[in-house]
């Protein structure tokens, strides 16, 4: 603090002193201006604090708040006293406020204490402010009340300054930020220090509630297990609920989840919750379980005699529509199996599949083990080498299971192959042996399996004598090119005949015509020929 006094020529010392409340003086430092000397008066408070300079400026160290006061620098000529005061005023910065004693939630439309903002170490006293979301709140009846007080450290003498905010809240105050801020001042003038943010948990009452299946499908199928989970949409959530199933009148108290496990077609409803306290506050949802039914009849392994008739029928019953494959031996048929004459090549495996596309896993198969029996039939054929030196005979078999092929010789002959046997398939197949017969002699085919045993005999002449061949046995394939051949001949055959018959009529129609006309013209033919008589006459004179 500088003396604010201009020194006079005469002056003898100076000094400085402080006036107590009271007005009454305190003097704290002595300096003279011949001897040069400086002395510091005995006052505690000011021990080793004091710095006196030649021009009388006086420094005071580590400033206190006791310092704020009225301190006079004094000059003394032998003739007059010289004073000039200097107020002394002291700041101290508050502490960061921070926002304590918040409340562990806020619930809607009521009026509850948010928490306390404290600022410490302040002088002089400062300001709270609060704010949410960065506008500041007023006090407003019934909504905001805000009650602030201060409190002052005897010792220190700083200032403690606390606001406490009750605040009616809203779901709108979900996740906004209240703070806080403390107004100070110090010598270059009002500052303002800010709070951290609280977010504070807001409690509302449950206004709508909705129900959800678990785990979502798009389509439910018997055997599924499903969980039922009802939720409110208040603040915290309710923790039980109502559960209506379908056909019981009567709720099921359950906490947030109801279990459903294995269920079944009859399942099908409407599922209803609500909250315990509240059964005007309803969510639904419609539930389909999806079933899938297949009967095959007949099923498993059926045994049947060729020729007979065998109906076969896959009954499909569903909630849905249900797509049928029927599989022979692992191969995709076009159409259902329907058999009037059964033939061997109809024996296999059938199977019959269906599955509901939109819902996935909900497959059903059935399969069909289908055998064809037949006693053996025979048909011997021979065939004479073109350089007739042996035959070939050839004993065909059809029946199931496959018959055994036993060849038996009468008479003398020589076998010059083993006997050689095609693939048994379809329930056909032959055995074929090569022979060079001396003379004449009887082959007999013997074929026998678990139902009957049945022979075949063949006279074959000796290779010296010539005979007419039978023509082999066709194979299946070659009995429709040859069927299909002769349909092609008989519809060209049919074709001609119709032309030919066309071609008559018109004959008949022509000549019927004619003889009608020539009752007209026998006439003109006298006369034409008695002209041509004529003619041949004048011809002869000319000649």
């Amino acid at each position: 603090m500088p003396c604010r006094l201009d020194v006079p020529q005469n002056l003898m010392f100076g000094k400085w002193k402080y006036e107590k409340p009271d007005g009454s003086p305190v003097f704290i430092a002595f300096r003279s201006s011949t001897k040069k000397s400086v002395q510091y008066d005995d006052v505690p408070e000011y021990k080793d604090r004091l710095n006196l300079s030649e021009n009388y400026t006086l420094s005071i160290s580590n400033a206190k708040i006791s310092d704020e006061k009225r301190f006079v620098c004094m000059l003394v000529t032998e003739d007059n006293v010289f004073e000039a005061p200097t107020v002394v005023k002291v700041f101290k910065q508050p502490s960061q406020p921070e926002i304590v004693n918040k409340a562990p939630f806020l619930e809607t439309e009521q009026l509850k204490k948010l928490g306390d903002c404290i600022s410490k170490d302040s002088y002089p006293e400062g300001n709270i402010t609060w704010y949410r979301s960065g506008k500041v709140l007023q006090p407003l009846d019934g909504a905001v009340v805000i009650i602030f007080k201060k409190e002052m450290d005897p010792v220190t003498q700083l200032y403690t300054m606390t606001s406490s905010l009750e605040y009616k809240t809203s779901k709108a105050d979900i996740q906004m930020p209240f703070t806080c801020s403390v107004t100070y001042y110090e010598p270059s003038g009002q500052k303002i220090i800010q709070s951290e943010q609280a977010i504070f948990d807001i409690y509302y009452p449950t206004e709508q509630v909705t129900i959800q299946v678990l785990p979502p499908k798009n389509a439910i199928k018997e055997g599924d297990n499903i969980t039922l989970k009802c939720l409110g949409n208040g603040n915290p959530p309710p923790e039980e609920f109502m559960f209506y199933l379908p056909g019981q009148p009567e709720g099921i108290r359950s906490s947030n989840t109801y279990i459903l496990t294995d269920v079944r077609r009859n399942a099908t409803g409407d599922y209803k919750c609500s909250l315990i306290d509240k059964k005007s506050m309803m969510a639904s949802t419609t539930i389909t379980v999806h079933y899938l039914d297949l009967s095959l009849n007949p099923s498993g392994e059926v045994t049947m005699q060729i020729g007979d008739s065998l109906p076969v029928s896959c009954t499909i019953s569903a909630s849905r529509n249900a797509t049928v494959v029927w599989m022979k031996d692992n191969i995709r048929l076009r159409s259902s199996p329907s058999f009037s004459s059964l033939h061997y090549q109809d024996a296999g495996n059938y199977v019959c599949e269906t599955a509901l596309q939109e819902v996935e896993g909900l497959k059903k198969r059935e399969s069909l083990t289908l055998i064809v029996e037949g006693k053996p039939q025979i048909k011997m054929t021979k065939k004479t080498d073109p350089s007739g030196l042996s035959k070939t005979i050839i004993c065909h078999v059809e029946g199931f299971p496959k018959p055994a092929i036993q060849w038996t010789i009468t008479g003398s002959g020589n076998v010059i192959n083993q006997t050689e046997e095609s693939p048994y398939i379809n329930g056909r197949y032959y055995s074929k042996i090569i022979i060079s017969p001396e003379e004449n002699v009887t082959l007999t085919c013997t074929a026998e399996n678990q139902l009957e045993r049945t022979v075949n005999s063949l006279n074959i002449s000796a290779i010296s004598i010539p005979e007419h061949d039978e023509a082999d046995e066709i194979s299946d394939e070659n009995r429709e090119k040859v069927n299909d051949q002769a349909k092609l001949i008989v519809g060209i055959v049919v074709g001609l005949l119709l032309a030919a018959l066309v071609a008559g009529v018109v004959y008949w129609l022509y000549m019927k015509k004619s003889k009608t006309a020539s009752k007209h013209v026998n006439k003109d033919l006298g006369n034409m020929e008695e002209n041509k008589k004529l003619e041949e006459n004048n011809h002869k004179t000319e000649a």
